[in-house]
């Protein structure tokens, strides 16, 4: 009725092996599960939407004649560009009004 498994001779397979046997079996289930589990919440998480795209033209604020953008960056409805005559200057990125000028010492 409950057969002890036998190898390719047909012999039956020692105790400790069978344990084995099983014990392989079930940790390359579960490998192959927690890898699909790994992909399947990569493909979510990477394809979910976080919010809208930004694009920031520094070109649109105005700067002072002669000043280059080094840098520029969007937070929370401001954008913040720095200048390469060591001035941060922050705009309100809707209306493109100057919010604050921050002269960086030398």
């Amino acid at each position: 009725m409950n057969e002890a498994p036998r190898d390719e001779a047909g012999t039956e397979l020692p105790r400790d092996l069978r344990f084995l046997k099983t014990l392989v079996t079930v940790l390359t289930v579960a490998m192959i599960a927690g890898v699909i589990t790994i992909t399947a919440l990569l493909v979510i998480r990477l394809n979910a939407g976080d919010g809208e795209t930004v694009l920031v033209d520094p070109g649109m604020f105005p700067l002072p004649q002669g000043v280059g953008v080094v840098g520029f960056s969007v937070v929370e409805g401001l954008t913040v560009i720095v200048g390469d005559d060591r001035v941060i200057r922050v705009f309100d990125s809707e209306g493109r009004n100057l919010v604050q000028e921050i002269e960086l010492p030398r």
